[in-house]
């Protein structure tokens, strides 16, 4: 493959978000000039769908509901003032509550809290995890955070011997929509045992974010809890950040969500360009389409080379993948559509899989993160010349971009002034419109997840079987699996019924 790369292609395709120091680069991305021409239709109809959903069109016809994100980070753009007054009364309502927690004012049984402990799962974990992950100055957070993110019971140990003795000035926050997911739900009740166990009242160290008249919010009401928070029906897990899901866990850690929720409103605003050689998102979504045929033929890998950012391939990996694995397009035709993602740090990776993606198998496009400021302060010369740390971990990104060049392999380049709430919200920003973009490219509805809800479904006729053969195994623990399945009326199941056996 004859690769086009040149001064004037980068020109070109390089473009500039000057009111957030942003850049993205895709001249790295062997397309024809003739591509964006054969895309126009499709381009204009993206614009066309994203306006409608801004707008507050019914974006997910199975739930019939509207999907509503955009407006959380500028609540002038929702379709009805008590729907903007809602988004700004709980901002303000954040803000509040987290000053009264760092004053003292709210305290646990043992003072003021000092740790917060974050309950929930995907969308409601993965999101306050990378942004706590990547904007923790451990000298001046406000706490110390924690997470609860699966049903593991060794993973909730670990998390709990680090806070041994210190649950007295704790405070658990708790996030799901419907209150009956069972992660995060086993998480609170066995939070509330060790809470119980210390001899402590959990609902005067927790707070909720849910849905309202969920289960959740019914248990954290009759139990008086501190405080309950909204998680409106027309936020989706994934796209749930700048919600009380992130807004709530990030204000709590003293991150400045002013400045979060404007990144990500500067972004909103250059990605709703309608020049789209201005537009990031645009531009973005397009080269996906391109690497993958529209059809996800090859996998995006996500290297951003900043410890910070360790958490955010994990984050997009949902965002990416949830919204756009869909067996079915909106005409309901078979499609098998989705983007896969992977990825880590650089340059701890290229010691992992560059290997491979320069001289293996070319079924890949790379997006290079890169960030400009090294740290806060001076840094010491490694090498003479004023070479620093920093300096290698940039040159280790652009040799590593060469080296793959080089053999063919595509990538992209997004450009970061820094890593500051600013600019995470930004890229927040950034991938979340983008994928909108390229779902529209595809025809598909990237607001649902059935896949998800039918393995939700598998695991609970599971438990349903785990519960009739324990019953009959506590009547004649000598039962083979045969006669279980007999007797429990589930023969067909066998396997499930030895895979449930074993200890």
């Amino acid at each position: 493959m004859r690769f086009i790369m040149s001064w004037q292609r980068f020109k070109k395709y390089f473009c500039e978000v000057p009111s957030l120091g942003f850049s993205i680069d895709i001249s790295r991305v062997n397309f024809p000039d003739a591509f964006f021409g054969s895309m126009s239709d499709k381009i204009q109809k993206a614009f066309s769908d994203m306006d409608a959903l801004v707008g507050g069109a019914v974006a997910n016809p199975d739930e019939n509901r509207m999907v509503g994100h955009y407006w959380l980070r500028n609540s002038s753009l929702a379709p009805s003032d008590e729907l903007k007054s809602q988004i700004d009364e709980n901002i303000l309502r954040i803000k509040e509550f987290a000053k009264k927690v760092h004053s003292g004012e709210i305290r646990g049984a043992d003072g003021k809290f000092e740790n917060l402990l974050c309950i929930g799962i995907g969308g409601s974990a993965l999101g306050p995890e990378f942004v706590a992950d990547a904007l923790s100055r451990p000298s001046s957070d406000k706490m110390s955070v924690f997470f609860l993110d699966n049903t593991d019971p060794d993973g909730f140990d670990l998390v709990f011997e680090r806070l041994s003795g210190k649950l007295g000035k704790t405070l658990a926050v708790i996030a799901s929509k419907s209150g009956g997911t069972p992660e995060p739900r086993n998480a609170m009740l066995e939070s509330q045992k060790k809470w119980e166990d210390a001899g402590l009242d959990f609902a005067r160290h927790s707070v909720v974010t849910t849905g309202n008249g969920s289960k959740l919010f019914n248990y954290a009401k009759e139990r008086n809890f501190l405080e309950i928070f909204p998680m409106w029906d027309w936020v989706g897990g994934r796209t749930s950040e700048f919600a009380a899901v992130g807004l709530l866990p990030a204000a709590l850690q003293g991150i400045d969500i002013d400045a979060l929720l404007l990144g990500a409103r500067l972004m909103d605003e250059a990605t709703s360009n309608k020049d789209f050689m201005k537009n990031p998102a645009m531009l973005l979504a397009l080269m996906w389409y391109f690497c993958t045929g529209g059809a996800g033929k090859k996998d995006m890998v996500i290297l951003p080379y900043k410890d910070r950012l360790l958490l955010l391939s994990r984050y997009l990996q949902q965002l990416i993948m949830e919204s756009l694995g869909k067996e079915f397009d909106l005409q309901g035709n078979r499609v098998e559509q989705g983007i896969s993602v992977y990825g880590n740090k650089g340059s701890t990776d290229q010691h992992a899989y560059v290997q491979q993606l320069r001289d293996g198998v070319n079924n890949f496009f790379v997006t290079f993160i890169e960030v400009l400021k090294s740290r806060e302060g001076g840094s010491v010369e490694v090498e003479e010349g004023g070479i620093t740390s920093g300096d290698y971990l940039r040159a280790f990104l652009l040799g590593t971009r060469e080296a793959l060049s080089a053999k063919g392999r595509e990538s992209i380049t997004l450009t970061l002034p820094d890593v500051s709430e600013k600019s995470i919200g930004a890229i927040i920003a950034l991938f979340d419109r983008a994928t909108g973009f390229y779902a529209s490219f595809i025809g598909i509805n990237a607001y649902h997840q059935p896949g998800v809800e039918a393995g939700k479904k598998a695991a609970g006729r599971i438990l349903e079987i785990k519960k009739a053969i324990s019953a009959l195994i506590e009547q004649n623990p000598n039962l083979t699996i045969e006669e279980l399945a007999e007797k429990s009326g589930y023969v067909g199941d066998e396997e499930l019924i030895f895979k449930l056996m074993q200890k």
